[in-house]
């Protein structure tokens, strides 16, 4: 039965596009079957065929002969007694488990979703790279993410960061792919506005997410400002030249007209004082961003340490003085594993998984 299984196709993968194809082809059925189909999959996120009312047992049991519903169902829920926000750790088809994060703000409800299981960037100051990358999610492993999270809240995400375990660039066919269905009015129809992609700094792939036509918010993993200390931090810098990566977010703004972010996380003792704050403002002066400073989360496998707030709120001030927007972002469950991948590699160490 498992290879059966595994043979089959996943039908959350289809665009509308190719569902209506498959419905009218392979299926040999009226075209608007497949806006049924689509509605029962991407709105009401329903888990098997057979809550498909309005078609027929014939035509649903003609379905489940080629294949599956991606159905998946958080193994743990964390709830911060802080802030209310929710961590997830979701357990997908073949065991391996990802983590997600439900945020409430006043302006919505927000979910930060995993794009991989593990991730190969390397980044010194995070738990999501500590065993490296296990394998990518399919388009449709991300947006279940999203639906599971929305059937245990009872409530509607309004939006999405694509920020967890992984690079999203380094999955870069299954990320757009989720990004058109996510934002497809005839699934949960999130405005591609209120999408945000967050990346290490993949160049070519920045360029390429430009040429999409999509209207999402790209945040760059910065870090640093300058070569030398963002390699210190992030291995994969070694491959991509600071100016080359500011060039292609460049490129990204001159052919979407969205606001970069940089993401900058304050590191004690390694990127945290004036000096550093005063050369990143002249690196990334006359670019139209944002830079979102995010006070560094302790990891037990890393030596890295939280800055003090006041050097946080210094570093922000200086910039401020040279005209860049900044923020402190605000800590989101802190207390329950709050950093990237903390949740997951505590979950696999609890219950004995090997996490290769």
């Amino acid at each position: 039965m498992e290879k059966e299984t595994e043979r089959k196709r996943d039908i959350c993968e289809l665009s509308y596009d190719e569902l209506s194809e498959v419905v009218t082809g392979e299926l040999s059925e009226k075209r608007f079957r497949a806006a049924q189909i689509y509605e029962w999959l991407h709105k009401k996120k329903a888990k098997d065929f057979s809550e498909m009312s309005n078609l027929s047992k014939e035509l649903r049991e003609k379905i489940s002969e080629d294949f599956v519903i991606t159905v998946m169902e958080p193994v743990e829920v964390l709830r911060s007694e802080r802030d209310g926000t929710r961590k997830y750790i979701m357990r997908l088809h073949d065991n391996n488990v990802i983590e997600s994060v439900f945020m409430r703000y006043k302006h919505g409800n927000s979910v930060c979703i995993s794009s991989q299981v593990g991730c190969r960037m390397g980044c010194s100051f995070c738990a999501s790279t500590i065993d490296g990358l296990v394998r990518n999610l399919s388009a449709a492993e991300m947006l279940w993410q999203i639906y599971a999270i929305e059937r245990d809240t009872g409530e509607r995400v309004s939006n999405v960061v694509v920020m967890g375990s992984g690079e999203p660039l380094d999955n870069y066919d299954e990320l757009v792919r989720f990004i058109r269905m996510i934002s497809d009015e005839r699934g949960l129809n999130i405005s591609q506005r209120n999408l945000t992609v967050s990346t290490c700094g993949l160049v070519n792939r920045i360029r390429d997410l430009a040429d999409e036509g999509l209207q999402i918010t790209l945040a760059l993993s910065l870090h640093a400002p300058d070569q030398a200390t963002r390699e210190r931090l992030m291995p994969v810098a070694r491959a991509y030249e600071i100016q080359d990566v500011l060039g292609a977010c460049e490129y990204y703004y001159e052919r979407t007209k969205r606001r970069l972010t940089f993401e900058y996380a304050v590191v004690k003792g390694v990127n945290d004082n004036r000096e550093e704050a005063v050369k990143l403002a002249r690196l990334i002066k006359g670019l139209c961003c944002h830079v979102n400073l995010i006070p560094v989360n302790p990891v037990k496998e890393r030596s890295y340490e939280s800055p003090d707030k006041r050097d946080v709120y210094e570093f922000q001030a200086t910039l401020e003085h040279y005209g860049i927007n900044a923020t402190v972002r605000r800590e989101m469950g802190r207390d329950i594993d709050g950093a990237c991948g903390q949740l997951r590699r505590r979950y696999i160490e609890d219950a004995g998984i090997c996490a290769d």
